[in-house]
């Protein structure tokens, strides 16, 4: 059963916008914090902006003011919508519950690549 389908990612060059989308699938992902994730190359994921059931959002330091996480509960989907991407920001997006750890299930992601 297919759990989180992300979607969005692309070929951007540096300073450019991308919108990623989530769509989940389990009703329990609409009453709970959810989140995006990142991982980059021989690196560990780590968490890039979460959102509460209400709309309340966090982002980390590395991506706040360059992105915004949005949810809609109707149409089960979790967004997140960067700009003034930079190469550094290349990784495979995922989104999941928050906090979620290994153990949790993680769907395929989708990937972001910055490069002139």
């Amino acid at each position: 059963q297919v759990q989180l389908v992300e979607s969005g990612g692309a070929l951007v060059q540096p300073g450019g916008s991308l919108t990623l989308s989530c769509e989940f699938s389990k009703v329990i992902y609409k009453f709970i914090p959810m989140a995006w994730y990142r991982q980059a190359p021989g690196k560990q994921r780590e968490l890039v902006a979460h959102i509460t059931r209400g709309g309340d959002a966090t982002y980390a330091d590395s991506m706040k003011g360059r992105c915004l996480i949005d949810r809609d509960n109707a149409k089960d989907t979790v967004y997140l919508q960067m700009n003034s991407l930079k190469p550094l920001d290349t990784a495979v997006y995922y989104c999941n519950k928050f906090p979620a750890g290994s153990s949790d299930f993680w769907g395929q992601g989708t990937q972001v690549t910055v490069s002139s």
